[in-house]
């Protein structure tokens, strides 16, 4: 006899439903990325318009961000595990949405800081929500591939942020870019609450009879019991030495290329964006990899970590970007970067999935990215004063150089073998 989460994932699986709802947390990815990297897009410009916006202060502005995004993750992993993803993720981009429109109300470098506190705690139910709804709407050995496609959001949004801004600006003036990116959201909440339904096997294998409805969820996991196993501190030290890396990109890149090749708004778009279309490639492969490898037999911990050990080396090249004066080989070693920070992160996103019970899985992304973001807080607030100090963003490329075998290292120390983790599901 097969058990009702075979049968949930044979049902999933001969479904087409379910790519549509991975085309919504795809759209969502996107919107939350296009939001979050409006500012980096305009620092530059604003140094001379906000009073008091110099690297440091940006520095200060984005670990702020990080740090709001990082206790949002928290809490929004454990709402989203209690109120379900259909009810969550409403909520959480009508508030996010507000929330991205605020920064051009601005007038100080205290009111950008306060607007992107607020988007940052708003925007960090995205993640967690998409997990969860991957878990449930896809059998295991398409998880990563589903997992690279909504991630791949996050490339695009990035991708298409620089000529939307400078659309916006140029048409409307800076602060209505702001406004513009922020309302995109609400476009998307009603395709949500119109499409979105979990899957009615999953609603029976919870004995909750709302097939199809918005009760989700009558199981969950304490948080202080997922923070007494190994596999949660492998997830969460692996997102907290590999996230800083990609904020670095979406944060201080733009800055990075118009204030080493004296680019303007305008003309940082093109290269900006050439680094996320190379990262999508990047995405797609390693999410497509371990699903072929799964599917041929091997175990899931070997499809994962010999995915991940690619991406970790493809990263290794970057060191070098520092050193040349030719923009597009800058580019084209940061997009190689770029495309393996999001192959590594289509695999370590899984990893929860693999390994937990589904009742435990948003829970778990949100202490992981929480783990990431407040990485990804310390290290932009010392990206500010580095660049400050040295003039260089040299030992900045190095940490991005070795942060992901490091993290492979530690992961594979906590989790050799991404076995179950052993946690008590509460009822």
């Amino acid at each position: 006899m097969s058990s009702p989460i075979a049968s949930s994932n044979k049902t999933a699986s001969r479904s087409n439903v379910r790519w549509v709802i991975c085309a919504l947390l795809f759209f969502a990815t996107v919107i939350a990325y296009v939001d979050r990297s409006v500012l980096s897009q305009l620092e530059k410009m604003l140094e001379g318009i906000i009073p008091g916006l110099t690297p440091v202060t940006y520095g200060h502005i984005i670990a702020g961000f990080q740090m709001a995004y990082a206790i949002g993750l928290l809490v929004a992993g454990g709402i989203t595990d209690k109120l379900g993803t259909r009810l969550s993720f409403a909520l959480s981009m009508v508030l996010w949405s507000i929330a991205a429109m605020l920064p051009g109300a601005a007038h100080s470098v205290m009111g950008l800081g306060i607007a992107m506190v607020l988007l940052g705690v708003c925007e960090a139910a995205n993640f967690p929500a998409c997990i969860k709804t991957v878990a449930e709407w896809f059998p295991q050995a398409e998880r990563s591939l589903a997992t690279a496609l909504f991630n791949s959001g996050a490339n695009v949004g990035t991708m298409l942020v620089p000529f939307v801004v400078v659309y916006f600006t140029q048409q409307f003036g800076w602060r209505k870019a702001f406004v513009g990116t922020g309302a995109l959201g609400l476009v998307w909440l009603v395709l949500w609450l119109l499409i979105y339904r979990r899957p009615p096997q999953a609603a029976a294998e919870k004995g909750t009879g709302a097939v199809g409805g918005t009760v989700e969820q009558v199981e969950r996991v304490s948080w202080v019991a997922l923070l007494g196993v190994k596999e949660t501190w492998a997830f969460s030290l692996g997102k907290f030495l590999t996230d800083p890396i990609w904020w670095f990109w979406l944060f201080w890149l733009p800055r990075y290329l118009q204030g080493t090749f004296h680019l303007t708004l305008a003309q940082t778009s093109v290269p900006f964006a050439t680094v996320y279309v190379i990262s999508i490639a990047g995405s797609l492969a390693a999410g497509w990899l371990p699903a072929r490898l799964l599917r041929s037999g091997k175990p899931a911990n070997f499809a994962r970590k010999v995915t991940m050990l690619i991406c970790a080396l493809a990263v290794l090249p970057v060191i070098f970007a520092p050193f040349s004066h030719n923009l597009w080989v800058v580019v084209a070693l940061v997009g190689l970067a770029a495309a393996a920070h999001q192959g590594w992160s289509a695999n370590i996103f899984t990893i929860p999935s693999d390994v937990f019970p589904k009742a435990a899985v948003a829970s778990v992304v949100g202490i992981g990215g929480m783990a990431g973001s407040i990485g990804g807080a310390l290290f932009s607030n010392s990206a500010g004063y580095i660049i400050a100090w040295t003039h260089s963003y040299m030992l900045l490329f190095a940490i991005a150089c070795c942060a992901y075998v490091l993290a492979l290292a530690v992961i594979q120390w906590l989790s050799p073998k991404l076995a179950p983790a052993r946690v008590e599901v509460l009822r």
